[in-house]
């Protein structure tokens, strides 16, 4: 028994060492095109507690770093407070420029609000949100709009929204997803947004959106998506947004490195979250058999 814990004991160790050798940002220096300096950015992430996701914020950012996104958005299920708490540590440990953020989650329509410090109510139309999210400075960007949420952007919503979802994961393994979302950004002259909903599984920035900003603060990040200063690529390589971005981006060298893959997990990450649930499993058998034992004595 004894040699088993041991033995469990240095599988977590051993996962703990892969781990850390494992987790290393990769970093691309500024890129700067026409004048513009582009940033790389998610704005639909989610973290634990209260929206369904695996990890925290502070683990969220840090996955942030890791997959090279200049700019993320937190953006809580109907709160903000865990964007703040994502912004202080980002702040704290060098990570990414991370925006504050809500996802407005309505039965009829899903709305982010990106740039805001206090949360918009869910009990109201989806144009009265959007209003709210102006009134604070933030930006309003119409999330997965499929066709079910379309009855609720009706025209006074439409000639506030300020941006939609245009790639979304959804459009790669929902059949006619993609579709729907081209129809709706279609609709009215919307900044192009391309955004992973992250939750914890799949990689963060699997969609992501190349936003072409004065610098990398806050307040210009969100002035370039109000002026739509953004350009969207699928996997296929066919771009949305403004099109005199969409040619620089074409024509820069520089861009091929942003437009790379999310980085996978890796082999020393796989063996990080092999071993280190093996061990604890181990070690949870071992004292749980060790507590019916000592009882049963």
């Amino acid at each position: 028994m004894i040699v088993l814990r041991r033995i469990s004991l240095c599988l977590v160790l051993a996962a703990l060492t892969a781990g850390t050798i494992a987790d290393r940002p990769r970093e691309h220096p500024p890129v700067m095109s026409g004048g513009y300096r582009v940033l790389t950015a998610d704005f639909h992430v989610h973290s634990f507690p209260l929206s369904w996701a695996t990890l925290g914020p502070m683990d969220t950012v840090l996955e942030a770093r890791r997959q090279d996104l200049d700019v993320i958005a937190m953006t809580g299920h109907n709160n903000v407070w865990v964007g703040k708490l994502g912004r202080w540590f980002s702040q704290h440990v060098g990570g990414p420029r991370v925006l504050v953020g809500e996802e407005i989650v309505t039965p009829t329509y899903h709305l982010l609000a990106v740039g805001i410090e206090n949360n918009v109510s869910w009990k109201q139309s989806a144009a009265s949100a959007i209003d709210e999210v102006h009134r604070q400075g933030g930006v309003a960007i119409a999330a997965h709009p499929l066709r079910p949420y379309w009855p609720a952007y009706d025209a006074g919503a439409m000639s506030r929204l300020d941006g939609a979802e245009v790639l979304h994961p959804v459009a790669y393994f929902i059949p006619g997803a993609y579709q729907e979302l081209q129809e709706f950004y279609a609709r009215s002259r919307l900044t192009a947004i391309g955004d992973s909903d992250y939750h914890g599984v799949g990689p963060m920035g699997l969609c992501r959106t190349f936003v072409f900003a004065r610098d990398d603060s806050g307040n210009a990040i969100l002035e370039a998506l109000r002026s739509r200063h953004t350009v969207v690529y699928d996997r296929d390589g066919r771009a949305f947004g403004d099109p005199h971005l969409i040619e620089l981006s074409q024509q820069d060298p520089q861009f091929r490195q942003l437009r790379s893959s999310p980085a996978s997990a890796g082999f020393l990450a796989t063996a990080s979250r092999i071993t280190g649930m093996l061990g604890l499993f181990g070690m949870f058998l071992l004292g749980a058999g060790g507590r019916r034992g000592a009882k049963s004595s």
